[in-house]
């Protein structure tokens, strides 16, 4: 069992509903929702989450100088797993400051610095890697990315791989069907519903 996964489904922060779906911003009928926002309100699940994120960061990264975040989910993980770790952190807005300095980069990294960037969720990952873009642009060597789940979709790893940037996801939505099953919140013919639609997506 994923203990990520197990998390996630607790406080319905990954959402199945095989039998009556969700209609995504994009108008995709979907039977499954994410929304990864959720982890910092519950404190146990938070610090639990943070720490694997640490850790793995450490473990598959541990030459890295900066904590990046994408914005704006990203955000506050890159700010914890920055205290825990105690290193810097910075984010990368979505789009560019029209006032002040005008920057896209929020926070002080300096060219040739080793980062990894932390994301919530990833589908195309295309978002992300606009953020890795960003950061190669300004000279920061990106070493990686890591992300809290993944729907994996074919696209994201065509994506990830085109762009040569390493991806670790704490959670991929098979583990979390996998999960899923075991905990009982839904049966195998219905993992298997959603699993279709993931790949539909491709």
């Amino acid at each position: 069992m994923n203990k990520v996964a197990s998390a996630l489904l607790k406080i319905q922060a990954v959402f199945l509903s095989p039998n009556k779906l969700f209609t995504w911003a994009s108008g995709i009928k979907s039977p499954i929702y994410a929304d990864n926002r959720l982890i910092i309100s519950d404190v146990k699940i938070r610090d639990s989450i943070e720490t694997i994120l640490a850790n793995n960061i450490k473990k598959h990264y541990p030459s890295v100088k900066v904590i990046v975040g994408t914005s704006t989910a990203g955000i506050p993980h890159a700010a914890y797993v920055s205290q825990i770790l105690h290193l810097p952190m910075a984010y990368v807005r979505n789009k560019i400051k029209t006032h002040g300095r005008t920057k896209m980069i929020e926070g002080n990294i300096k060219p040739n610095v080793s980062v990894v960037v932390i994301e919530d969720l990833l589908s195309t990952g295309n978002s992300c890697l606009e953020v890795v873009k960003t950061l190669r642009k300004n000279k920061i060597k990106v070493l990686g990315v890591i992300s809290i789940f993944s729907y994996q979709t074919k696209k994201c790893i065509t994506n990830f791989k085109q762009a040569k940037c390493e991806c670790i996801s704490l959670c991929t939505l098979d583990e979390l069907l996998t999960t899923a099953i075991e905990e009982k919140y839904i049966n195998a013919k219905q993992a298997e519903l959603v699993k279709n639609f993931r790949n539909s997506l491709n």
